[in-house]
């Protein structure tokens, strides 16, 4: 069933992400936002806070694992692959944001997107972006669509 008013909310604090419509909480996932802290700053690999939008999404259909580059498929990811590279994976929401300070979050490339690294889910550990699981990425992928509001706080 289509929600109606959803809603992300992303918890710097607690490393989690929920889904709201209007005010029903509908799904909580852990999360990883960036181990550089917290900021605005165009390659600091930090993630900004504030309100946002999904101003794109990338990846519909695709396998689970699929690794992106330029938002375009590359690959495959298995887990146990052995592999050094952070890979934006499975899924991709393309933040925007609202506000003076957050402004080139797009141009930033900010991203709610999967990962390769899902051990370091629930814990500061990503460039900038805020990780999930990939068959967490894939559900709240299927549950939002542009446009849906995001808010990242502390």
């Amino acid at each position: 069933m289509p929600l109606t008013h959803p809603r992300v909310e992303v918890s710097i604090g607690t490393q989690r992400l929920r889904l709201f419509d209007a005010a029903h909480l509908v799904n909580e996932w852990a999360c990883s936002t960036s181990k550089f802290g917290l900021g605005f700053t165009e390659g600091s690999h930090q993630t900004p806070l504030g309100r946002f939008v999904v101003k794109e999404k990338h990846g519909e259909g695709a396998e689970s694992g699929t690794i992106f580059k330029s938002r375009q498929p590359v690959g495959l990811w298995t887990p146990g692959m052995d592999t050094k590279s952070d890979f934006v994976l499975t899924r991709i929401l393309w933040l925007h944001g609202l506000e003076p300070r957050n402004a080139n979050t797009f141009q930033r490339y900010i991203y709610i997107h999967g990962t390769n690294d899902e051990n370091s889910i629930g814990r500061p550990a990503s460039h900038g972006c805020v990780r999930l699981r990939n068959r967490d990425m894939i559900q709240l992928f299927d549950l939002v669509p542009t446009e849906t509001s995001v808010w990242i706080g502390e």
